[in-house]
């Protein structure tokens, strides 16, 4: 199975670059893709708990909809810890859905992708 990994960088300062690695992510794994979402620098502000349901943009629904509409079609999401530390977050303050890995993990999935994209 083909997997591709959307790395996202942009945090809610820039909210209009926040729905493409989810929306992405949903159509490959209607495509039967694999789809890993890492969340890094200011990304790891966008999976914070309550966040996503404030952004808004348009005619799109929340990012919070979109979010959940990705991992109901079993795209994975995936929290740099060390950015967590950088930011000050605790652990507990995802997402239920968001793991906190380390650095070595965006290691190993972009060695297994076939595919990164950086957002």
């Amino acid at each position: 199975m083909s997997k591709i990994l959307y790395v996202q960088t942009s945090g809610l300062d820039t909210p209009e670059r926040l729905y493409a690695p989810f929306i992405l992510a949903t159509t490959a794994r209607a495509m039967d893709i694999e789809a890993d979402i890492y969340f890094v620098i200011k990304g790891v502000t966008v999976v914070k708990k309550g966040e996503a349901e404030n952004i808004k943009l348009g005619d799109f629904p929340s990012l919070k909809e979109v979010m959940d509409q990705a991992v109901a079609a079993g795209v994975k999401l995936h929290v740099c810890e060390q950015s967590c530390q950088l930011f000050g977050m605790p652990r507990g303050n995802f997402t239920p859905e968001a793991k906190i890995v380390g650095a070595a993990t965006l290691n190993d999935l972009a060695l297994e992708a076939d595919a990164i994209l950086n957002f």
